[in-house]
């Protein structure tokens, strides 16, 4: 176990069946005629007048405008869940709250069979969609929405997507304040932001704080696919958090609250929102489609340091390093090549690794994007169109789906490094994910690893051919680039 775990905000995740009558109730209302929910909100606000506070009042130092603006925009939800369905709760949950930290947060009612759980949500049109978590409602037997005028609604799903952890829901309701949407990209470190929600069923709860840093991954969401780069915030955030609403200083929209860092269960000063832009692509392709339509490069990456920066011959330890590219993916059609290190998508910049999963997930399949990137100490720019991840799946091999298993994504390591650091061989672990290893271990990115079950591996075949072999647990040894010492990490299959 992790010494400092890493849990959902809500202890009201909820893990019994939310399909049926629920998601058939959605009611698509106005479809033909939304764009995207942002431009919906827009012509909202010019003819109906809403969210009409006078903007001067942001001008004083308090939050009183924020306040006003946001709270009537945040729900709480409340979801049922049959005792029977809880008992598959998995065991990696189990362990995160404990049978004493369930039964604390979840309100028991032995008579009707069933489990209440308590959650947030933010209204984003006047005629009833909210945007929540997808943990929030994934398998709920039904959805309660409270509005915050204490108005009772049933609510049915329109659409989920687990690899953002964001559920669509719907509510037959009109002329509903909602909050309106800003701009994630254009928030700094520093920057003030209030949390809107419902802690430990506290209805209409705001807490203050700070922008503590962007684009954090903390290997939360299970999903295959996840795509975590969350807002960091040391506003209070609590189980019943979840879902609920993280506003800029003028009241606007700026992420969804969906998870704590905290070896208690409660908060200690780290919280994660998913950024708004993430939600409005999100929300307006379950609308639209039912489903996220999401554009991928194909490529494995990680993220520079000074080491990756002097072997590839370059003073720049910003960007995203590609590590290896798959066969007949967007990116190797495109040209893109292994030690290309690419710092721009379009006029976005990107940093890290997380950030630039963060900008391709904006764009459909078929889009054609441009990359500014650095190929032998030189910038270029590469345009490429984007593919849907079946038709990068279709080149699957047992080896791949052994590596998606342990949530790692590994390199050999080039004739520049194994000179630098002295070693025969080794494979490099690019990136961790979901996974064994990321759930079992406290290995980092960058690790190298020399031997499995203390036989020497030189490249990835061999890495891959032993881990085959293992029949039941598995010793990696190896070591750190720039730090004294060797590391073991055991973990089973």
């Amino acid at each position: 176990m992790k010494k400092f775990l890493l849990i959902l905000t809500a202890a009201c995740m909820l893990l019994a069946g939310c399909h049926g009558q629920a998601r058939k109730n959605a009611v698509l209302s106005g479809k033909a005629n939304v764009t995207t929910f942002e431009e919906k909100q827009q012509q909202d606000i010019k003819n109906e007048g809403q969210l009409s506070f006078d903007p001067s009042a942001a001008a004083v130092f308090n939050f009183r405008y924020a306040a006003k603006k946001a709270t009537p925009g945040v729900v709480h939800i409340k979801s049922s869940v049959s005792v029977k369905a809880q008992n598959n709760m998995p065991d990696f949950f189990k362990d995160f709250f404990g049978d004493e930290l369930w039964r604390r947060y979840f309100r028991q009612q032995d008579d009707a069979g069933v489990r209440m759980g308590s959650a947030s949500g933010v209204i984003v049109s006047n005629d009833g969609y909210i945007v929540t978590n997808y943990h929030v409602v994934s398998d709920a037997d039904s959805i309660e929405v409270i509005l915050h005028d204490q108005r009772t609604y049933k609510a049915g799903i329109v659409g989920t997507d687990p690899a953002t952890d964001l559920a669509l829901l719907k509510i037959d309701e009109h002329k509903l304040a909602f909050i309106e949407f800003g701009n994630s990209d254009s928030v700094e470190v520093g920057d003030l932001v209030l949390a809107v929600g419902n802690p430990f069923n506290l209805a209409s709860t705001v807490t203050a704080g700070i922008v503590s840093a962007k684009a954090r991954n903390i290997n939360i969401i299970s999903d295959k696919s996840a795509i975590e780069s969350f807002i960091q915030t040391d506003a209070a955030v609590n189980p019943g958090n979840s879902g609920g609403a993280l506003v800029d200083i003028n009241g606007k929209l700026i992420g969804i609250n969906a998870a704590i860092s905290t070896p208690t269960g409660v908060y200690a000063g780290y919280a994660f929102a998913i950024p708004v832009e993430i939600v409005k692509k999100t929300i307006d392709d379950l609308l639209r489609y039912g489903k996220v339509m999401r554009g991928y490069l194909g490529i494995i990456i990680s993220d520079m340091n000074g080491a990756k920066a002097k072997m590839l011959g370059i003073a720049s330890t910003t960007g995203v390093m590609v590590d290896s590219i798959q066969q007949n993916s967007a990116a190797a059609k495109a040209g893109i090549l292994p030690k290309d290190v690419i710092t721009k998508v379009g006029l976005h910049e990107v940093e890290t690794a997380t950030q630039l999963r963060e900008v391709i997930a904006r764009y459909k399949p078929g889009e054609k994007l441009q990359l500014t990137l650095i190929r032998n100490g030189k910038e270029k720019i590469i345009e490429v169109t984007l593919m849907p991840e079946q038709l990068l799946s279709v080149t699957a091999t047992p080896s791949t789906e052994l590596l998606k298993k342990l949530g790692v994504g590994i390199a050999n390591l080039s004739a520049k490094e194994k000179e630098m650091l002295h070693l025969a061989g080794g494979v490099k672990i690019t990136t961790i994910n979901d996974g064994t290893i990321g759930r079992t271990t406290q290995m980092q990115e960058g690790f190298i690893v020399t031997k499995v079950n203390r036989k020497p591996v030189n490249n990835t075949d061999e890495f891959i051919r032993s881990l085959q072999d293992s029949k039941e647990g598995v010793l990696l040894e190896g070591i750190y680039p720039g730090i004294a010492g060797i590391y073991y990490y055991a973990f089973g299959l």
